[in-house]
């Protein structure tokens, strides 16, 4: 949706191995990767990323921009205080059609969508019998006798064989649904000025469609997009499906306005962990629970009271009940903290660890998001962190650790 590290002065990303995410090693130099970059699947932007200066790095099996001629702090600024385009054409979209669409979806995930309005989205999860996360998803309810589906790259074959494993029994059991993975680009514009930028391509009125609402429309003319009132970044934004084929075009279109530039990984990762948002592999998984996340406001209250998603009965019990560990956001002084950190108790316990963590370019301070003990959980405890063998003070913070701007409206 990748973790961060500082190292020399710079930054680079890192995550688990096995997520797929891009590596960068000592003063932010691709590593060499076992995949040569032949054999990475590319986008349609991939040649326009090159062309116009992206440094390209392996993530999730794709070749993607890490970052471009400006430096990565400079991107993740230009963002919060303008705008700036994401290419994320290597998330899986999916289609899910039937009168039984509704029915099939929720038996995959924690969240109501049978409660959400026409062209309403809404953030879910995959879980499994365990209770554990496998993937986060977007599912959105539009008015066109389907549900649009939004998950993780890194995700992709897991999630569409897991799709099409309850496909196959929904249809066996004589439901009416089936799936259609899509073959449209992607791509996020993402700050306080989309708006105005968006509105000149646009016939509806962007005043109107809020936080999680999507729209069917031409965009610069360019007929077949979908435009979703979301983003990964904390600010107001849209995520634009566009025909593969249009996707260069419309780039270069909003490209025009000197408000908009291209942005790549390493800010995006950076902007996602000052919003507090998740990045799967790192900060979620398979061994965590919506609720050790702090994610219980997904899971709808309907499905809660049904206990009719996977994992129910190991998840609802925990909302009252409480559980051993808990995510949390992390500010500390001194080197910065990265993933697999150790975080301690004010006398020297390991009491959790780190799952992301970076320099934060807003705040000029240290942040991180990791799994402490419950009764370390609540903000304002001191803790400590080790890095480079040397304790470091740290304080529990609430997040976001900058505060969001998603459009409601008001």
């Amino acid at each position: 949706m990748l973790a961060r590290v500082f190292v020399n002065g710079r930054y680079g990303l890192s995550t688990r191995v096995s997520s797929g995410a891009a590596r960068l090693g000592v003063a932010g130099q691709p590593e060499r990767s076992s995949a040569t970059e032949a054999s990475l699947k590319r986008t349609p932007l991939y040649d326009f990323h090159r062309a116009q200066g992206g440094k390209m790095v392996e993530f999730a099996g794709w070749s993607m921009p890490v970052q471009y001629k400006d430096s990565h702090i400079a991107s993740h600024l230009h963002t919060r205080q303008h705008c700036s385009i994401f290419d994320v054409s290597h998330m899986l979209q999916t289609k899910v059609y039937g009168k039984d669409r509704v029915k099939f979806i929720e038996s995959l995930i924690v969240g109501d969508i049978a409660e959400l309005k026409d062209n309403q989205g809404t953030l879910s999860l995959f879980t499994n019998t365990k209770g554990g996360i496998m993937d986060d998803l977007i599912v959105t309810k539009t008015d066109q006798e389907y549900l649009y589906v939004v998950s993780n790259a890194g995700c992709a074959d897991k999630d569409s064989a897991h799709m099409q494993a309850k496909l196959q029994e929904f249809k066996a059991a004589g439901h009416d649904v089936d799936l259609q993975y899509m073959e449209e680009s992607l791509i996020a514009l993402q700050g306080p000025s989309m708006a105005r930028v968006l509105q000149e391509g646009v016939c509806d009125d962007l005043s109107k469609l809020t936080f999680m609402t999507s729209v069917l429309t031409p965009v610069f003319g360019i007929q077949g997009c979908r435009v979703t009132r979301c983003g990964y970044t904390g600010e107001d934004g849209v995520e634009i499906s566009v025909p593969r084929e249009s996707v260069v075009a419309l780039t270069e279109r909003l490209l025009v306005n000197s408000e908009v530039k291209l942005a790549g990984l390493g800010a995006r990762d950076s902007l996602r962990l000052e919003a507090g948002l998740c990045l799967y592999g790192n900060d979620i998984d398979e061994t965590t629970t919506p609720v050790e996340a702090s994610l219980v406001w997904t899971i709808g209250k309907r499905r809660r009271q049904a206990r009719d998603f996977p994992g129910a009965e190991i998840i609802v019990p925990q909302i009252k009940a409480k559980t051993q560990r808990k995510r949390v956001g992390l500010i500390s002084s001194g080197p910065p903290v990265r993933q697999h950190t150790p975080i301690l108790s004010p006398d020297g316990r390991i009491i959790g660890e780190v799952t992301s963590g970076c320099p934060s370019p807003c705040l000029k301070q240290n942040v991180a998001m990791g799994y402490v003990e419950m009764s370390f959980s609540k903000v304002g405890t001191p803790i400590q962190v080790e890095v480079r063998k040397k304790m470091t003070a740290a304080v529990v913070s609430k997040t976001p650790f900058v505060p969001t701007n998603y459009y409601t409206g008001r």
